[in-house]
């Protein structure tokens, strides 16, 4: 009998923690350094994966992601480095998809054939914004021109080219979003993701905000418009909302967030990663120290880079399950974890299927077009289930 993350699927997530600058509103694990060893990092990378792929041994590997920070500051020799380790360690899909983020920058655009000999295949260009003022007010180094030319270089390198758009930023009003939205549906290759400019706290953004010097930003009816302006447009130019932030033709979904979304397994290393993994029928969450450093000490010193793994609990599961797999348009199969048989679920599911957030067809449960810009609402109505 099939283990339940196989439903998911299985990948892996490497974090590059290197930036050359901290943008205002990123509250990723992102650090700006002035030397990077990157052959003692490419070492501890593949130190790692040896160490995990003998506990995962013989599992097919969906998709690989170079996560950051900004994994286009990798030498391109790392980047072979790892594929060269991940390809002696697991059998590959054939269909494998290996993900890169990438500045849109000239200096890193000139990296992309490397990173495609490489192995990698889709590239994640962090484009942000299409004019230079919005792009300097959220701290991008790039100019919308060398966006643009980078945009044209990952085109003709890689199979698969997606990017980053943030709205809802200061200033914007419904007619700009659209006027840049067009245009991106006009450049865009086969996938974007597309951000509501969210404040958190911890960053620049969050601190200025507190102080109440954030200013311009639109009130929640204006980003609620722009939500719904880009799920209409995205639509109709063929880019299905697959997932609440993410569009693609048909066919050119990520499948490494699938692995998140539908909760798979997947390996999570260098500082800050994340993971799950289900070992002898018991599924854990993973962790690694936050501090690069650190991290990097960890593994030369004790030959793994992993905090202590937490077991989860059926509860804790069925809690990540919905938090994930509802963010989905496909939604959730109940049948996972014996939902459909839950009265307690099952009861505040009709509740909300009543007033038209979510519907259930069988055991497959998912949000409703009413229900998808109030996701969070709906979550917290299931989980206080």
């Amino acid at each position: 009998m099939p283990e339940d993350w196989e439903a998911g699927g299985f990948g892996l997530y490497l974090h590059w923690p290197f930036c050359q600058a901290k943008c205002p509103y990123c509250d990723f694990n992102s650090h700006v350094v002035a030397q990077i060893d990157q052959q003692a990092w490419a070492r501890a990378y593949v130190s790692e994966i040896a160490r995990l792929g003998a506990e995962t041994e013989g599992r097919v590997l969906r998709s690989v992601f170079f996560g950051g920070g900004t994994p286009s500051l990798m030498d391109p020799e790392v980047v072979d480095a790892v594929m060269t380790a991940v390809r002696a360690t697991w059998p590959m899909a054939n269909d494998i998809e290996i993900t890169l983020e990438a500045n849109p920058t000239s200096v890193e655009a000139g990296r992309f054939a490397g990173y495609r000999d490489a192995g990698v295949n889709r590239v994640s260009l962090g484009v942000q914004a299409l004019n230079d003022a919005d792009l300097k007010a959220l701290g991008r180094l790039h100019s919308a021109q060398e966006a643009m030319a980078a945009f044209d270089i990952a085109r003709d390198v890689f199979e698969r080219v997606s990017f980053d758009l943030i709205y809802a930023r200061q200033g914007q009003s419904l007619a700009d979003w659209e006027a840049e939205l067009n245009r991106a549906l006009q450049l865009a290759v086969d996938h974007l993701s597309l951000y509501q400019l969210t404040i958190e706290d911890g960053t620049a953004f969050g601190d200025r905000y507190a102080l109440g010097k954030l200013r311009g930003l639109p009130d929640e009816d204006a980003a609620a418009d722009m939500y719904a302006m880009t799920q209409a447009m995205t639509a109709e130019a063929g880019f299905v909302g697959y997932e609440v932030s993410n569009h693609a033709v048909a066919g050119a979904e990520s499948l490494h967030n699938q692995i998140y979304w539908r909760y798979g397994d997947y390996v999570g290393i260098g500082p800050g990663a994340h993971g799950r993994l289900t070992l002898g029928g018991q599924r854990y969450a993973t962790q690694t120290p936050l501090a690069p450093m650190e991290w990097l000490a960890q593994v030369q010193r004790e030959g793994q880079g992993e905090l202590a793994r937490e077991a989860l609990d059926h509860d804790a599961q069925v809690a990540e399950f919905l938090l994930m797999g509802m963010r989905l348009r496909e939604g959730v199969d109940l049948s996972r974890f014996g939902l459909q048989g839950d009265e307690k679920y099952i009861s505040k599911i009709n509740d909300l299927a009543d007033i038209g957030m979510v519907r259930l067809d069988g055991a497959q449960l998912c949000l409703t077009a009413q229900g998808r810009p109030v996701l969070n609402a709906v979550l917290r109505a299931l989980l206080e289930a």
